[in-house]
């Protein structure tokens, strides 16, 4: 089984062909090998040339280790030793590939940056594919993304199947759209899937997946047909479609230039970091974390030992990354910190034995039905002793200048609480799971209106 891929360069253009052996870590002079877990990648490049080259990603199964290793399957003794796994392109060839092109997958080159950053002429041939499905199927998982499909039959009966796909697009978003796709095609997986599966496709399918129309099948083939896997997945990606839908250099929030004159901002965080001192938290789990703001906060005291920001956006945990320069940390900073992925309505076995948790300026984000699947996944799940949130008071939204009646300080809040509301919600909350809960106003205080923001501080089982 193998991908052929090729890149040209047209007449004038300011790269070579030969720059491929850049993008892919790989001397187009030379025989690769990397030995994986299903066999051995072999690289090599049989064409080379200053306006076209073609790289082979060749995987030689172990058909041996497929029957006696991990992989061995389950649908009887002959089928073990009757099948195509061998031989047609599965996720066999996916994962082999990410493991032997890992750095042009992350979209990386230390020689030619600039052209892994850029849309090229690139051409994969994948060969032979086994088709669970028609022609049809295979133009709606590719022609969205800007390919032009060629498909040959080799074999009708059994559909195998020679396909080729022609697109402009970056290296990286090809290797991740093949990692994808390849077992959308073939319908199977060679591994157990569960919710750590579900990280992977989002991280893979970001950009591009929560918005491809054929998203359900795609989800539905890449996580098995396990459909408590499949709905968690897709509603990830509906929070990526609200998350995601800012620019790289993302200016400042909306609300930013109303709460600036009192300094809201600033204030809600410093309160923030001085509850968790209070509660003697060492360990922090900062759920909708952003682009880093309360970790910077947070790492420049040592008494917080340990702090995990979760997202759901990949290109906002970047930022962040960015933000804290955690490509420049210390080892010391790194061990203390980390960003991951995550969606704040379904449980996730990594937040469990956190000290607290913060949600600040987050929970208006979230759809009111949702809410209490928030609940559930915290309160009755991960269980921190104490959580600390923070959200706006809409009572005190008609002292900003400028403000509407009813309009909220951010496009993408779906509602914003008064202090009524607030409180009736965090009593409910904090009754059904076990807690005790204060709130307190944050910020400058109307005598009428109340406070901007607001603050409850939850504590299991009520102790200080």
């Amino acid at each position: 089984m193998q991908i052929e891929l090729k890149l040209t360069a047209p007449a004038n253009a300011d790269y070579s062909a030969r720059d491929l052996g850049y993008l892919l870590h790989k001397h187009p002079d030379h025989l690769h090998r990397r030995d994986v877990a299903a066999g051995e990648v072999l690289i090599f490049y049989p064409d080379v040339s200053e306006d076209r080259a073609t790289a082979l990603i060749h995987l030689d199964v172990d058909p041996v280790g497929l029957v006696r290793g991990k992989n061995q399957q389950t649908d009887g003794l002959l089928a073990q030793y009757v099948n195509d796994r061998p031989y047609a392109v599965s996720s066999f060839l996916a994962v082999s590939m990410t493991r032997a092109l890992g750095q042009t997958v992350a979209g990386k080159s230390k020689e030619r940056q600039d052209l892994a950053d850029r849309d090229l002429p690139y051409e994969a041939r994948i060969v032979p594919v086994s088709l669970s499905g028609d022609a049809e199927m295979v133009k709606e998982l590719f022609e969205p993304l800007g390919y032009e499909v060629e498909l040959t039959e080799l074999d009708a009966e059994s559909r195998i199947v020679d396909l080729t796909v022609k697109g402009t697009t970056r290296l990286s978003a090809l290797l991740n759209h093949l990692y994808v796709l390849i077992p959308v095609m073939d319908n199977a997986k060679h591994y157990w899937v569960d919710k750590e599966e579900i990280d992977k496709l989002i991280a893979k399918g970001e950009g591009w997946l929560a918005e491809h129309p054929a998203r359900k099948l795609i989800t539905q083939r890449a996580l098995k047909h396990r459909r408590a896997l499949m709905n968690m997945a897709l509603a990830r990606l509906d929070e990526t479609l609200v998350s995601d839908d800012d620019d790289e250099d993302a200016g400042p929030e909306p609300e930013e230039p109303l709460e600036k004159p009192i300094r809201l901002h600033e204030l809600r965080l410093d309160t923030v970091v001085q509850t968790l001192k209070d509660h003697g938290a060492a360990s922090i789990l900062d759920l909708g974390c952003g682009e880093g703001k309360l970790l910077r906060r947070l790492i420049k005291d040592r008494s917080f030992r340990k702090m995990v920001g979760v997202d759901a956006s990949v290109r906002t945990l970047e930022r962040a990354h960015r933000n804290l320069r955690l490509d420049e940390a210390s080892e010391a900073i790194t061990d203390r910190i980390s960003l991951q992925m995550g969606s704040l309505t379904y449980g996730d076995r990594r937040w469990h034995g956190f000290d607290a948790a913060t949600l600040v300026e987050v929970i208006e984000h979230v759809e009111p039905h949702r809410l209490s699947a928030l609940a559930l996944s915290l309160f009755g799940d991960a269980r921190p002793n104490v959580v600390v949130l923070t959200t706006p008071n809409r009572e005190y939204n008609a002292l900003f200048e400028g403000m509407e009646e009813g309009q909220m300080r951010h496009p993408d809040h779906r509602f914003e609480w008064t202090r009524a509301e607030f409180q009736e919600w965090s009593d409910a909350v904090a009754a059904e799971y076990g807690y005790q809960v204060t709130r307190s106003p944050l910020g400058p205080e109307d005598e009428a209106l109340g406070g901007p923001s607001q603050m409850a501080v939850f504590v299991k089982g009520g102790a200080q």
